[in-house]
């Protein structure tokens, strides 16, 4: 089980350079401080005055489990959920995650209004074949309520060893609750599938699927890289990103590069309002025609990709607003095998859209009901070998 800005749902991961050394609980608690500090993306930290928490414990830690607690009350004062302290089994989690293998259900989950919301299951995890989907409420954990718990706190409920179950108690819109018993399981990351989510949908030869899951693993970008080279014969692409949380920041930006020739393709804003901005390198694999498709459970660099993708008009987007996750993560590692999690940036897609909060809007609406999920209807992947195949035909009358 993976949650809202984990390694599963990063819009970066920046690897910091951390030190593997023993601390004391005040110098580990001073390390967190420090980097805070130099690193948070919001100068005021959440309008308060931060030196008043550098020694706020001063001569009060004792254990580690003292060093912990004073942490997460210092971090959670920036009411940012991105930025946590990760002890050592969720530091190590996080880095497994990287390398593309989990325990848990295959979910990610975050807080939306102040409500335990699912971001997106993973594919052919428990979690999806459990009937998960993305934008769930998740009222209970166990019978026992979400009112009020963070993310950390809901993880590690949901959690558990493989076999056991976790039974979740699910808020769905237009349907009425329901006991959903999931049993967890060891899940290896799948990042690239050319597999529809519903098999019964017919895909013309001509035309390649690609769906991409997470961009948490560290290939995906060279499986995308890929199919690319082998997609000669193809007229056009249709690329993928519903209910991708999405991962690294660096494979947002290889595949949008291998599908721009020039142009924008994500601009980042620091604490010192400095705005870095990366551009595509003239490197562009195909030229044909691209439609990508997104809903509410796209995110972070789902986001980036879509963003560039849509601002560049290079490809055509179709299916339902996304999440809106607009900040940049680094991993931090501190000393005793410990981590954070820092948000250090916001992005702005090509145009200049900040879109935390408020999504990607589709260039075609298109909404995935119930009802079509539960007929394995794909009205939104109907829609867009629609529209390639329109743009194709389009591409060759005027060739």
């Amino acid at each position: 089980m993976k949650r809202l800005a984990s390694t599963l749902f990063i819009t970066a991961m920046l690897m910091g350079m951390g030190s593997a050394f023993a601390a004391t609980p005040a110098e580990l608690y001073d390390d967190v401080w420090k980097i805070v500090n130099k690193k948070y993306y919001d100068p005021t930290n959440n309008s308060q005055d931060w030196s008043k928490w550098r020694y706020r414990y001063h001569n009060k830690l004792k254990t580690k489990e003292d060093a912990y607690v004073a942490i997460e009350t210092m971090l959670s004062s920036l009411n940012d959920p991105y930025t946590r302290f990760l002890d050592p089994k969720e530091f190590s989690e996080e880095t497994q995650s990287i390398k593309g293998s989990l325990k848990g259900i295959g979910t990610q989950i975050g807080l939306r209004d102040g409500e335990l919301v699912i971001i997106a299951p993973l594919e052919d995890s428990p979690a999806e074949r459990a009937g998960l989907l993305a934008d769930d409420r998740i009222l209970e954990i166990n019978g026992e309520s979400t009112k009020g718990i963070n993310i950390d706190a809901a993880a590690d409920k949901i959690r558990g060893e493989k076999g056991t179950t976790v039974t979740l108690l699910i808020q769905r819109k237009g349907v009425p609750n329901k006991l959903y018993s999931v049993v967890r399981d060891e899940i290896e990351v799948k990042s690239v599938s050319c597999r529809p989510p519903f098999e019964n949908t017919e895909i013309p030869s001509d035309i390649q699927y690609i769906r991409l899951s997470s961009f948490i693993s560290k290939n995906a970008a060279g499986e995308i890289e890929s199919i690319l080279a082998n997609s000669s014969g193809m007229k056009g692409f249709i690329i993928d990103l519903r209910s991708n949380p999405g991962g690294l920041l660096t494979n947002a930006i290889y595949i949008s590069d291998m599908l721009l020739r020039g142009g924008t393709i994500v601009s980042t804003v620091d604490r010192d309002s400095y705005k870095s901005t990366t551009r595509a390198r003239m490197q562009q694999l195909t030229d044909k025609p691209i439609v990508i498709l997104i809903n509410k459970g796209s995110a972070s660099a789902s986001e980036i990709l879509s963003g560039a993708m849509k601002d560049n008009h290079r490809a055509t987007i179709v299916g339902e607003q996304s999440f809106g996750k607009g900040l940049v993560q680094e991993i931090n590692k501190l000393p005793d095998e410990a981590g954070m999690n820092i948000t250090i940036q916001r992005y702005l897609t090509p145009s200049g859209s900040d879109i935390h909060k408020k999504g990607i809007t589709p260039d075609v609406v298109v909404e995935l009901t119930q009802e079509n999920a539960e007929a394995k209807n794909d009205v939104q992947l109907k829609k867009a070998i629609e529209i390639l195949e329109k743009m194709t035909c389009l591409v060759q009358k005027n060739g």
